[in-house]
């Protein structure tokens, strides 16, 4: 049974007559009578007593006639919710974020979004690193972030900043004294941690490769996520190698310029044909808004 058969079955009911029944929903005779005849099959029962000459409702019709128009009535209403749900529902954007430093890049960002454009629902994943290029791919998120050197090869990267290449340890750490340091001097600094790829992008992984240099495995510590590396530095064990997302330092570790590295391109990425009516205009939001903290750290340096 569906709304179509009932609908023909009201309006044939209304105006006892299958043409004019017709000509109000628009549709051919035959067309109606056919729903009509398909509706009594199911139903087991004659709806209507038909002669050449006149069309009047059976026992049968007369007592599905309230039914039949309880039903209409409810599936219309339950549309016409359904519609104001979808025209009323916050319009989502998925974001997928390989690390902590990347969720943290997004806030003020975010915080403007919010302000301007208060019908958008941003939803963050936090996501493993070799699945979020294949649920942006997918679709299931609109918006990853990556470095150049990995960025999907058809996916559009918009370049936000380039990241330094900053050694990263303790206060108490031997190198902390140190304004600066070269990929050769950190092959006798100590013991290392470091990731495998593709969590260290392959300019990064180049740089930790060097810095390595001959060590014995002793002196290195491999850890699965660039969250791994923090703790480990931060209570002193070891230096580590990291990109300088923007905003994103913490305060109770030492970042030191590695001298000769060339800074990282670093960006957003996403599918346009894919990614929804919200996303390239975030991007923009979000260069912006690292253009902006850039130009702020600048002027506390001159200060």
């Amino acid at each position: 049974m569906n709304t179509t058969q009932l609908e023909c079955f009201l309006e044939v009911a209304n105006f006892l007559n299958f043409s004019r029944a017709a000509q109000r929903l628009n549709i051919t005779q035959p067309a109606v009578s056919h729903q009509i005849n398909t509706l009594e099959n199911e139903l087991g029962v004659k709806l209507f007593h038909r002669t050449s000459k006149s069309v009047r409702l059976t026992q049968e019709g007369y007592l599905f006639l309230q039914y039949a128009g309880e039903i209409v009535k409810l599936a219309n209403i339950s549309l016409s919710r359904m519609k104001e749900a979808s025209r009323e529902a916050p319009q989502r954007m998925v974001i997928g974020c390989r690390n902590t430093a990347e969720l943290r890049l997004l806030r003020p960002a975010l915080e403007k979004l919010r302000a301007d454009r208060p019908e958008v629902l941003p939803v963050l994943r936090l996501i493993p690193f070799d699945a979020v290029e294949n649920l942006l791919e997918e679709g299931a998120i609109q918006l990853m972030f990556s470095f150049r050197s990995s960025a999907p090869a058809k996916a559009r990267f918009v370049e936000l900043c380039r990241c330094p290449i900053l050694c990263v340890c303790a206060p108490g750490h031997p190198l902390a004294a140190r304004d600066s340091v070269t990929l050769e001097e950190l092959q006798t600094a100590g013991r290392i941690a470091v990731c495998r790829p593709p969590v260290c992008t392959p300019d990064l992984f180049a740089a930790q490769t060097t810095a390595v240099g001959s060590r014995p495995t002793g002196e290195i510590l491999f850890c699965d996520s660039q969250e791994a590396l923090f703790p480990l530095a931060a209570a002193g064990y070891c230096f580590a190698l990291l990109p300088d997302y923007p905003n994103t330092r913490q305060p109770e570790l030492r970042y030191l310029p590695v001298l000769g590295a060339d800074p990282l391109p670093f960006g957003a990425v996403y599918f346009p044909q894919k990614s929804g009516p919200f996303v390239r205009p975030f991007v923009e939001l979000l260069r912006t808004c690292v253009e902006e903290d850039a130009l702020a750290s600048e002027a506390e340096k001159k200060d």
